[in-house]
């Protein structure tokens, strides 16, 4: 699965990179080094002619949903299934997003531990990881708009740590993801591969990145056999 993320880069750089136009406002934008399930979280859309970057709900409620607590337990979505759940194939064929992210966390188990891992590109960059999402309507009219991360099989680095990973989309491949004119799920599976290995790495960083209260720089920090408890 994928719990915790971060997305530690300028909102001018985010928008530089997806051609997007800011709608973020009037939430002040920050860096992000423990983003957490049932926050709101950067995410770029399509409206057919432009992309925009806004803010979801880490959180997804489907449309028919009766409460949208039902968010808390729709983080993630697995690729293998999304054409048959009905929580997602509607977004699946429509609602597509990418949630900008330079790394996730994942814990790995270390005996009767675990310990927890930041996985990354090699050369530091950002990358998209695959989303789906939605907009729910509350009795009293309320709009909520949210959204989740595609999982899929792991690739070489992840299966030593953990069962599941994000898609992470190539760069070539994210138009068109967006594309919500393409609703043919034969063009849309290939992109839900697990992503190369040798393009990743994974380090160990403070464990308090389990506690979402802890949202700081030196959670990203390498840890090294000296600062371990």
């Amino acid at each position: 699965m994928c719990g915790r993320y971060t997305i530690t880069v300028s909102l001018e750089e985010l928008m530089a990179l997806y051609f997007a136009e800011d709608a973020t406002a009037p939430h002040p934008w920050r860096p992000r080094y423990n983003v957490a399930p049932m926050q709101l979280v950067p995410a770029v859309v399509s409206d057919g002619s432009r992309n925009r970057l806004g803010l979801l709900r880490w959180g997804l409620v489907p449309p028919w949903a009766e409460d949208e607590k039902i968010g808390a337990r729709m983080i993630n979505a697995r690729a293998e299934t999304l054409e048959e759940r009905p929580a997602f194939r509607r977004a699946y064929r429509s609602k597509r997003c990418i949630l900008p992210a330079d790394g996730f966390y994942e814990w790995k188990k270390d005996g009767k531990q675990k310990r927890p891992l930041r996985i990354v590109m090699r050369d530091g960059r950002v990358f998209g990881m695959a989303g789906l999402y939605e907009t729910w309507t509350a009795p009293d009219g309320r709009k909520i708009h949210t959204c989740a991360v595609i999982t899929t099989a792991p690739n070489r680095l992840m299966a030593d740590i953990h069962d599941r990973m994000p898609v992470i989309l190539r760069r070539e491949d994210e138009a068109l993801w967006l594309d919500r004119s393409v609703q043919d799920p034969e063009r849309l599976r290939p992109l839900l591969a697990p992503y190369p290995a040798e393009e990743m790495e994974a380090y160990e960083v403070d464990p308090r990145v389990g506690n979402p209260a802890f949202d700081d720089p030196d959670l990203i920090r390498r840890r090294t056999d000296d600062r371990r408890e």
